[in-house]
């Protein structure tokens, strides 16, 4: 299991841009922020026991080393576009074909 040792925030600037700051320890987001609780049902057992923050979502994996907390804005717009883009549609015709001729050749 690997170490987080990278606290991101990601929130959104008066100009839409995406604001992105990193930070070293948990220790600036306690102060900048209040805790309401623990994660205790993270997939990643890595952020298990990471705080909870009013008015950020997250502790979220980003890669093997950092944990993102992000605002819901952001959270939202991001799901969004994620939600949005269409996995590449695979062709399986020439499986089919071959299935096909293998049982025809073999009747």
């Amino acid at each position: 299991m690997a170490k987080k040792d990278t606290f991101r925030v990601v929130t959104r600037g008066g100009d839409g841009s995406l604001l992105i700051r990193d930070y070293p320890t948990l220790d600036p987001l306690m102060d900048q922020h209040t805790q309401i609780g623990i994660d205790d049902c993270s997939t990643d057992l890595a952020l298990r026991g990471m705080p909870v923050f009013r008015g950020l979502i997250g502790p979220m994996p980003e890669g093997k080393h950092v944990v993102r907390y992000e605002s819901p804005d952001v959270f939202e717009a991001l799901t969004k576009e994620w939600g949005a883009t269409k996995p590449k549609r695979r062709r399986r015709r020439a499986a089919n074909k071959d299935a096909a001729e293998t049982t025809a050749a073999a009747s």
